[in-house]
């Protein structure tokens, strides 16, 4: 097991962490796939120091049924306005299966 190395980059978060940063298109890639799997999204937000807590804080309450890739856009944004220094993630609930279809983060904080 010698040969095996760490893939050394920044922190590690959520689905596509050890990708570069997804860009505006492949985000809205990604809200539209939550969206046609009829999954349920929801924004968390947390501090930095704080992101490898069991618990993130939520902003608002999911956004049950939403169709709208924009609307979902905006509340990102709004979150980030509002807590521009915190880690800012996007989960998509699946409610079939009664857990995280996916989850990653959207905005880095500094």
């Amino acid at each position: 097991m010698a040969d095996v190395q760490d893939y050394k980059q920044a922190i590690k978060y959520e689905t596509f962490s050890y990708l570069p940063s997804l860009s505006p298109e492949e985000i809205r890639e990604q809200i539209k796939y939550i969206v046609n799997q009829g999954w349920n999204p929801a924004v968390e937000h947390v501090e930095p120091q704080r992101s490898f807590n069991h618990y993130w804080y939520m902003w608002k309450l999911p956004m049950f049924g939403e169709q709208s890739v924009d609307r979902i856009l905006s509340e990102l944004e709004a979150c980030h306005r509002e807590h521009p220094g915190h880690h800012i993630r996007l989960i998509g609930y699946d409610n079939y299966s009664q857990c995280q279809g996916t989850a990653f983060v959207v905005y880095r904080g500094a």
